[in-house]
């Protein structure tokens, strides 16, 4: 074969044909060629043939072979003290691309992200395909860190770029990985490509988002996003802040969320952290989305709204008291345990403590009612525990007030009381009413009989 290249689409056919020995053929030379250009070429060429780990005709003493070609690639790259010719570099893009853009297979879990997945142990499918495209992303990556951009741009083109970005729908976590570092580098250094690779991102998200609620690689796109956020200078630009609106906050509200949630909670973190005045936006549209049914979910974004508390704009705390002390407070009446325990612990935060404290007439009568049904009614003797420690917090704010409060509601429950005691016997009045009319009836049906 010498240094011809061999394209993708005739893969398929010479690949049956080059491979008819079962002894491997692609031997590791024992001496190098005269030319180093002719060597890589060579090598090359043989790695662009592709092997589907499905197929019973291929052998595995062949694969192995490859294997043992593309590992001679990566120490021959990274040997050499010049940049890549580009003699070599068009057959060595090409012998990437042929190998990384393929069709993936259809997933295993026809839901890749259950709502009833444990972000720390996500379903992962292995492909048999790492041990080659494991060096073959090294490759890429060697490749993209010590190419000149203006060279690399020339064969890494926006169809090239939207096919890597295609792969973070693979299933192997590992490659997702190995992806992510190659397509933020790629990112780094293609400066004049950044928008343009952003609204590809920010495309599959919305699709994501809005349309089918499947993709694999979410994680790993924001945390693309993550380190994308933390670069923008402050005052932010407009097309950010939409960016959070349409895109982040949205992402709160999906099915999946938990699968990404410390990737999507440190990008919207590093917004409020530039611009803390954006906190009132964040907040409301995380309580917007807050999960009816999801106990994980709900415990999850307990904490992000803990952690908002920590970098708003204290001008704020007046504004968003009053609804984040109620979603507070509705968790800590929650049935499940778990929940309440999560949102009792968040009183021990400072910076939620000065918050609630800052519309004591408004927020407080919320806060009371809510640790005093605790204190009654709830099933487990733990949150009954915890509730009171909270409730010696609250009282200590206004003790007067604390006490106004329970008054009014011993006052309401008795009202609620009466008005019950009052709707029975109305009821029962009506059934015993009903009851006679049966009756009489009944007796008139007879009578009419005889």
């Amino acid at each position: 074969m010498g240094s011809q290249k061999i394209s993708p689409q005739t893969n398929q056919k010479t690949l049956q044909d080059f491979f008819f020995q079962e002894k491997p053929l692609f031997l590791i030379p024992s001496s190098p060629s005269s030319s180093g250009n002719e060597e890589l070429l060579s090598t090359i060429s043989y790695c662009t043939f592709v092997f589907t780990f499905t197929d019973p005709s291929e052998s595995p003493a062949q694969r192995d072979s490859k294997r043992l070609q593309l590992s001679r690639l990566i120490a021959m790259l990274k040997s050499s003290k010049k940049q890549v010719h580009e003699k070599v570099l068009d057959p060595l893009i090409s012998m990437i691309s042929a190998n990384l853009f393929r069709p993936l297979p259809p997933p295993t879990n026809p839901s890749p992200i259950s709502e009833f997945l444990d972000e720390e142990d996500p379903i992962s499918i292995f492909s048999p395909l790492w041990s080659h495209l494991q060096i073959v992303y090294e490759i890429l990556f060697r490749l993209v860190n010590t190419t000149e951009t203006k060279t690399l741009k020339i064969y890494m083109n926006h169809s090239f770029l939207l096919n890597l970005l295609s792969l973070f729908q693979s299933e192997d976590p590992r490659e997702r990985e190995s992806l992510k570092n190659v397509y933020h580098k790629i990112y780094s250094k293609f400066v004049s490509e950044r928008s343009a690779m952003r609204k590809s991102m920010t495309d599959v998200l919305l699709n994501y988002v809005f349309e089918t609620e499947k993709h694999y690689g979410i994680a790993e796109l924001l945390e693309i996003w993550g380190t994308i956020v933390n670069g923008f200078s402050v005052p932010l630009k407009e097309e950010h802040k939409l960016f959070l609106m349409r895109v982040l906050i949205p992402l709160h509200k999906t099915k999946g969320m938990q699968v990404y949630h410390r990737q999507l909670a440190y990008c919207v973190s590093q917004f409020v952290q530039k611009e803390p005045m954006l906190g009132g936006v964040v907040v409301r549209g995380i309580l917007r989305y807050w999960p009816v049914t999801n106990c994980q979910k709900e415990i999850l974004l307990i904490g992000e709204l803990e952690d908002l508390v920590e970098n708003l704009d204290p001008d704020q705390y007046r504004k968003l008291a009053l609804p984040i002390c109620t979603q507070i407070t509705k968790c800590i009446n929650s049935w499940n345990s778990q929940v309440a325990e999560r949102a009792l612990y968040v009183w021990n935060n400072e910076q939620f403590y000065k918050m609630a404290t800052t519309g004591t007439g408004e927020v407080l009568p919320v806060i009371v009612e809510g640790v005093e049904k605790n204190l009654k009614w709830h099933w487990s003797k733990s949150v009954r525990q915890l509730t009171e420690s909270v409730k010696v917090v609250v009282e200590d704010i206004d003790p007067d007030l604390y006490a106004k409060v329970v008054i009014n509601m011993e006052a309401k429950e008795s009202v609620a009381h009466q008005e019950d005691m009052k709707r029975q016997k109305r009821w029962e009045r009506i059934e015993l009413a009903a009851s006679k009319n049966q009756f009489v009836n009944s007796q008139r049906y007879m009578c009419v009989s005889h």
